[in-house]
């Protein structure tokens, strides 16, 4: 019974060393293959040299970079994009702007080009989020047009004929009205025609669809531009936009104050305040934009305003949120009640609520 037993012994030992020699190899075989696949996904798409316009989105994650590269037909892997980023720690290198790139060009030769900051020498970009000041000095400082034929650009006066135009105050500037894109730059090109394109792209997305769906939400086109503007500036995520859009549009129906840190920022900007206060001072900072202090939505626009922040004020998502804080990882987090929200808070915004 003894030998019999050690006999049996023996056979489990044997059974169980070749299920984990099995598994040892599987698993090596499996890391193999998918080595190989991510390498693969690293190649060019083809041996094509045309040259593809494609922008990196201000806030934009490394993911919705990596899938929009893919749709773009400029690289074969979102998912092998994002693990090379992850892998190289190139995450918070990732650079805004609008560059050349092509279908014959690796992923870390196109990594290069936008942590790199290797922007189109020939476009002119109009980069989402900025305000008008920030607009003119780019044209100035970055593209090379002179202060005079900047400032004549953007007098609003010479697009009194343009539709884009149809829903603003007629004595009102052309802040949220110039939509952020990329601009083809010759040596014959002047700041008013870059002007008038970009307000081109306003109209194109100013549907009657989005203007309809504005006035659905009890506003009118321009205030929907202007509640636009404020979504642009607190989140850069177009899911987290429109639910962003039912917190402001509900505490507008109910009379509360919008408190949008980003509309106490615009008016101490616009002062020279800016840079000399604190966040809390900040928040109290007394100008007519600060919606900690002022109810309604501010007297103008903040800033330029992208299609997925007018989509989500035309279409906001169907929740009850009253809430929300962006939180330090980058995602925004939303709550019904002020004690969930100081919670949340507490949780998630230890750095940026400083």
């Amino acid at each position: 019974m003894v030998f019999s037993r050690g006999r049996k012994q023996k056979n489990w030992r044997r059974i169980i060393a070749s299920v984990l020699l099995v598994s040892l190899f599987v698993v090596l075989a499996s890391v193999f293959l998918i080595r190989r696949e991510y390498n693969q996904n690293l190649r060019p798409v083809s041996a094509s040299q045309k040259n593809v316009i494609f922008t990196v989105q201000k806030g934009a994650s490394v993911q919705e970079v990596g899938a929009s590269l893919k749709e773009a037909g400029l690289i074969r892997s979102s998912w092998a994009f994002e693990w090379y980023f992850r892998t190289n720690n190139l995450r918070e290198y990732l650079k805004a702007g609008t560059y050349n790139l092509r279908p014959n060009l690796s992923v870390s030769e196109i990594a290069d080009v936008i942590t790199q900051g290797r922007v189109a020498t020939d476009l002119v970009t109009i980069i989402p989020g900025l305000r008008l000041d920030q607009v003119r000095s780019t044209l100035i400082d970055k593209y090379g047009f002179s202060a005079a034929s900047v400032d004549a650009a953007l007098d609003p006066s010479n697009y009194n004929d343009h539709p884009a135009l149809v829903d603003k105050p007629k004595n009102a500037s052309l802040e949220g009205y110039l939509y952020p894109e990329s601009f083809q730059k010759t040596a014959e090109t002047n700041p008013q025609t870059i002007i008038r394109s970009s307000l081109d792209q306003m109209q194109k997305y100013l549907t009657p669809e989005l203007r309809a769906g504005i006035v659905r939400q009890g506003l009118t086109v321009h205030q929907g531009v202007i509640l636009a503007s404020v979504i642009e500036q607190e989140v850069s995520d177009g899911a987290d936009k429109k639910t962003v859009a039912q917190v402001f549009l509900k505490r507008l129906k109910e009379g509360r104050l919008l408190q949008s840190d980003a509309t106490a920022s615009y008016g101490a900007v616009l002062s020279g305040e800016a840079n000399r206060l604190n966040r809390e001072e900040l928040l109290m900072y007394d100008s007519k934009y600060n919606t900690y202090l002022h109810k309604g939505l501010t007297p103008t626009p903040i800033s330029n305003v992208s299609i997925s922040s007018l989509e989500a004020v035309s279409n906001p998502s169907k929740t009850d949120y009253l809430y929300f804080v962006s939180g330090d990882d980058g995602k925004t987090y939303f709550s019904r009640t002020l004690a969930e929200h100081e919670a949340l808070t507490k949780e998630h915004c230890t750095q940026l609520c400083q």
